[in-house]
This record gives structure tokens, sequence and C-alpha cells, in this order.
């Protein structure tokens, strides 16, 4: 997994982790007992797809938030939500950005994780609570080429993410229906402890037909 890239299409989350567009990511969340807590930030975007929201003269409107103003911006948009640092640097193949936040209150996080509010939903308090995501909707149909298109484009790729609880939490996944989500070769998941963290490999999240959601609880 140490070689893996971190990678998110929108015909996986459109709503969830606050960008409506094409990156991936390995994001670190960190609750405080009062419900603040901060956010650990890194995603990828593909060079070639990044170049795609600057044809047409659009290169100062970017879909993706590639910059420090871009990003400054998105968060505006979250006032229990503050930018701590942020930086960027490339490789061959990718724009990596890494970011550090803080929120004010759970509802900021979720206001972050899922601006749309459809793809999550909170119950209980800052001592005892529960955090549901969709990270994929159930889907049928797709055709045998889809498959290998998607399988092309996330070669090597997977989506992470962690949470880290002052007296330990749990975490559950599941498929659209709730029922627990069979094995997967490369899938990784933490489901208990002071941090649990879950960590897919992006095929399976983009091709999957039953859905994933996943649940932390403390």
């Amino acid at each position: 997994m140490k070689n893996q890239k971190y990678l998110l299409l929108p015909a996986i989350i459109p709503c969830i982790f606050l960008f409506n567009s094409c990156f991936g990511l390995n994001m670190d969340i960190t609750l405080n007992s009062n419900g603040s807590g901060n956010i650990a930030l890194e995603y990828h975007i593909s060079k070639s797809l990044d170049s795609l929201g600057k044809l047409d003269g659009n290169e100062r409107w970017n879909t993706i938030p590639a910059g420090r103003a871009d990003f400054e911006r998105s968060l505006n948009r979250l006032p229990e939500m503050k930018l701590l640092s942020f930086s960027s640097k490339e490789n061959e193949k990718d724009l990596i950005i890494a970011a550090k936040m803080e929120f004010k209150t759970i509802q900021g996080l979720l206001d972050f994780l899922d601006a749309g509010g459809r793809r999550s939903s909170f119950s209980g308090n800052e001592k005892s609570g529960r955090i549901t995501l969709t990270l994929a909707k159930a889907a049928e149909g797709k055709s045998p080429a889809l498959y290998k298109l998607l399988e092309e484009i996330s070669e090597s790729y997977s989506v992470r993410m962690a949470m880290s609880f002052p007296a330990g939490g749990n975490l559950a996944v599941t498929d659209g229906q709730g029922r627990a989500l069979a094995p997967v070769p490369g899938t990784e998941v933490q489901a208990s402890g002071k941090k649990v963290f879950f960590s897919f490999p992006l095929y399976e999240v983009l091709s999957s037909t039953d859905g994933i959601n996943v649940e932390f609880s403390w």
C-alpha cells in the first residue's frame, strides 16, 4: 500500500470531501472531546485532468482547488473551518496538494465532508456519536467496456480515511443495504481503537454494485 496513490473521481463521491471534481486523497481526522478537531488532507490531481480545467480561457476558475487561493475560497463558504497550512508539489503524473485545517464543531466537519448534505448523517453528541458517510452508491448495469476503463484509470490508486478519538471508537464498513462488506484484495480496515481507518483500492469503489457506507462511532 505504500506506493499507492490516493484518487477520488466525481463518479465516487460528488458531494463528500468538499470538492466536486476529480482528485484523490488521504485524510486523517482528529476529533476532540468538545467536538472540535483538525484534518490533515492530501490529494492528488492528475496533470492530464487538471489541464482540462484550463481550456477555453478558464485558467482562473479551476474546478479543483489547486492553489492556496482556490482552497481558501472553498473554505470561505464554511465558517467553522480554518486553514492552518497549505503546500503543493508535482511529480511526473500528479499535482499533489497537502493542507491542514481545524473545525470548531462536528457540524463544521460534516459541512466539509459533505457540503450537499446528501451523503452523510450524524446522531448523538460530542461525547458519544455516530457519523455515517456514503462512499459509493449502489449501481447496476455498468458495461464491460466501462469496467475496463475504470480499471485502467484507477490502477495503483486507493482511497483512505482515518479518524482518531479521545477515548477510542469503532468503524463499520457496509454495503448500501447495511450488510457487512465482503473483504476484497488490497483493502485495509482498522475497526476499533483510538484511531480507526479504512483504505480501499479505487477500482473496488468505482466498480461497486452494492454501494459502500462507512460508519464512525465513539
